[in-house]
């Protein structure tokens, strides 16, 4: 006997109000008795950490194991509801020889179903010769289904898959299971109405004042340092801007605007000289007691040994000179990126990172520093002043997939609100409403060099909540999202195929959890 799944229609991954529909097929080489033919659709989130060690050691009876079933349908494709009427009292039925088909058909909903209590087989997890089981969680929340997330082996993971089952009345006899995996992509929350406003992080820098270079070394005259040369150092502030709420977006490029402005009077050119991109995605995944970050990065853009710049030698105080976008706008978030998520013991948020290097002086000239006496380097050499200021940001990542009409007008009617526009916020180049008070100038001072940071949190206006559930959006009655589907990938952990041997979910596969 061999059973396998086979969907109508494949997709890269499958989103929030879906359809699958396919076929569990069963291959008989002989008569073979069953009890039943169920086909599942589930989703579960499975955390594993270790306690700290103590003293050197650590105990390995100090792992904990967390199992939440986000996700679980079930169908049953034989004995049809007919076949039990003509046969109300069989609890068994012979299948001749020859390939069978039930078709079956599910929809994906918008949050997650926590079950309270898993049963022994979910709960169970075999990592190496230790067989491991999990306690029941009395902590859930109620959310938008999670993205598909692996890349964690032995420690984090959500999988989405479907199981058929072939039930057999004798106790001698093994079911009969086969599992396909599937990426899963969530359809993203009604996004705010366009606006003006932006939020921000912003540094302020001093630079150090330009010294001479010194005077070589004669037999008599003592080798002279440097003096202090030329205009003021410039004193410059560095904004990086996002539009407010701040989201971005899969596959597509950052919307992000990099300012600097003079805030003292100099007739130097700021110059960019390098510029660093990168986005941190934070995991925080708990297992009862237990506790842990950690912390992907994906690098958009990195550019050094540059010399652009950036306004001229009339540039007023407080003009903004924003940089290039073309560096970075032609750039899109890589397809690995999973959008942000929480769920009961998983949650994924983001940080946009942004360094820019920058230095002074004037065209083919730009201004040195003289290097300590005890620097690692030859004393008394001269080196072009670099200052590296570091941009964080708080960002959401949503999965691109826009709700379709229907099924805002179902949210708003569900929350009593008007109808949500589905463009994010796209006026960037408006001044920001929500900054902070413009700074007042300040005075050259003798210190060498001075920073500050400023940083105005985007406004609330993502929403916290998970949107209206399965059957209050009426999702039964909505049609699937038909739109374009952007490339998802994550790190494969789940082979496909049947397991009639052993009776686990995934047989003989290299991964920890079974």
């Amino acid at each position: 006997m061999a059973v396998h799944i086979q969907l109508d229609r494949p997709h890269a991954y499958f989103t929030n109000l879906d359809i699958i529909t396919g076929k569990a097929i069963l291959t008989i080489f002989g008569e073979e008795t069953i009890s039943a033919i169920n086909v599942k659709l589930e989703s579960e989130s499975r955390t594993r950490l270790a306690a700290p060690s103590q003293g050197g050691r650590r105990d390995k009876a100090q792992t904990e194991l967390e199992v939440h079933k986000l996700l679980y349908k079930v169908q049953t494709v034989f004995p049809s509801a007919e076949l039990l009427q003509q046969n109300p009292n069989n609890s068994s039925f012979t299948l001749p020889p020859g390939k069978h088909e039930y078709s079956f058909e599910f929809k994906i909903p918008f949050n997650n179903a926590c079950s309270p209590n898993n049963s022994m087989f979910t709960n169970l997890n075999v990592s190496g010769a230790r067989m491991e089981i999990a306690r029941d969680s009395n902590s859930h929340v109620k959310k938008t289904l999670p993205p598909t997330l692996t890349g964690y082996p032995g420690e984090a993971e959500i999988r989405y898959f479907l199981k058929a089952t072939v039930q057999r009345p004798a106790f001698y006899k093994e079911n009969f299971r086969v599992t396909v995996p599937f990426k899963f992509l969530p359809i993203e929350p009604p996004r705010s109405a366009p606006n003006k406003r932006e939020s921000y992080a912003r540094r302020q820098h001093q630079f150090a004042p330009y010294m001479h270079p010194p005077q070589k070394q004669y037999i008599i005259r003592k080798q002279s340092t440097g003096s202090v040369q030329g205009p003021s150092p410039p004193i410059i502030s560095v904004d990086g801007r996002l539009p407010d709420p701040a989201i971005l977006t899969c596959n597509e490029p950052i919307p992000l605007r990099v300012l600097i402005k003079k805030l003292n009077d100099t007739s130097e050119i700021i110059f960019l000289r390098l510029l660093q991109i990168q986005l941190i995605g934070y995991t925080k995944i708990r297992a009862h007691e237990l506790e842990r970050e950690e912390a992907s990065v994906w690098v958009i853009v990195s550019q050094a040994q540059l010399n652009i710049p950036l306004g001229n030698s009339n540039t007023p105080i407080e003009k903004d000179m924003e940089i290039d976008k073309k560096m970075w706008n032609t750039v899109s978030l890589p397809n690995s990126v999973p959008p942000s998520f929480e769920t009961c013991n998983l949650s994924r948020n983001y940080v946009l990172e942004v360094k820019v290097g920058l230095s002074f002086g004037s065209p083919g000239n730009i201004k040195v520093i003289q290097l300590p006496q005890k620097c690692f380097f030859r004393a008394n050499t001269v080196q072009p002043e670099l200052s590296a200021q570091t941009l964080r940001m708080p960002a959401q990542v949503y999965s691109g997939i826009t709700p379709s009409p229907a099924l805002l007008a179902a949210f708003a009617k569900r929350a009593g609100q008007p109808d949500i526009g589905l463009k994010p916020p796209r006026n960037s180049e408006d001044r920001p409403i929500n900054s902070l008070a413009s700074p007042s100038r300040v005075a050259p001072s003798s210190r060498p060099t001075s920073t500050s940071t400023a940083f105005a949190a985007p406004s609330m206006d993502i929403p916290n909540d998970a949107p209206p559930s399965y059957e209050d959006a009426m999702a039964e009655e909505l049609a699937p999202v038909d739109g374009p589907r952007r490339e998802y990938h994550q790190p494969q952990a789940v082979p496909t195929g049947s397991d009639s041997k052993k009776g686990g979910l995934f047989g003989n596969s290299d991964r920890l959890f079974p």
